[in-house]
């Protein structure tokens, strides 16, 4: 495999264990700069929309993403759709967009390893033995770019991001700070969302 795909040491240590998914986001990531032709984001401008939801252990492609394209969720670069997929849209406004997914047959392969029968067994991944991760990791870095995406350039697709503000208001009732987008009305004076007795935005 070609070295600029496999993740750097801290990309190890910011995702917290040795994992297989979180290089496949890393790779990813890499590969869909290229194809737009855009370089590691270092403000606001490249975004990540990823197909995962919760309560799947193949989250872990996100922190990949991040590492390598620099659309992190503290610049507000990254939102999931919640369709349970193993998919990413990535965004860039003057470039276009292109969808990464990974191929049935790569995953069908990918899941006999005995890597995933310890985490199907409830073992977190920082438990399993390194031989064992290395193994599938190792596995993952050896294989051909079309035998794991499927790549769907999307010529449609379009995204507007929420204008930044810098405007806030103390809450009325517990005097912390909130962004104005944030601000409710209770008795006629600005609240937070938690003292304003709503539940969601």
């Amino acid at each position: 495999m070609i070295e600029k795909y496999i993740p750097p040491d801290w990309a190890f240590d910011f995702h917290g264990h040795r994992c297989p998914f979180m290089p496949i986001g890393y790779r990813m990531g890499k590969l869909a700069m290229e194809f737009l032709g855009v370089e590691r984001e270092k403000d606001h401008g490249f975004f990540v929309f990823p197909e995962i939801g919760e309560g799947h252990p193949q989250t872990c492609m996100v922190d990949g993403m991040q590492a390598s394209t620099g659309a992190t969720y503290g610049k507000v670069l990254i939102e999931k759709t919640h369709y349970g997929k193993l998919a990413a849209t990535f965004y860039h406004p003057k470039k276009g967009a292109v969808r990464y997914s990974l191929k049935p047959n790569f995953i069908d392969s990918f899941g006999k390893f005995k890597f995933f029968m310890f985490r199907k067994k409830g073992v977190e991944p920082s438990e399993i033995p390194q031989k064992a991760a290395d193994k599938v990791i190792n596995w993952v870095y050896e294989q051909t770019d079309d035998f794991m995406f499927k790549v769907e350039p999307l010529k449609e697709f379009n995204f507007l991001p929420v204008k930044g503000s810098f405007n806030k208001e103390k809450c009325s009732i517990c005097g912390e700070y909130v962004f104005e987008r944030y601000l409710r009305m209770k008795d006629g004076k600005p609240v937070c969302i938690p003292c304003s007795g709503y539940k969601k935005l």
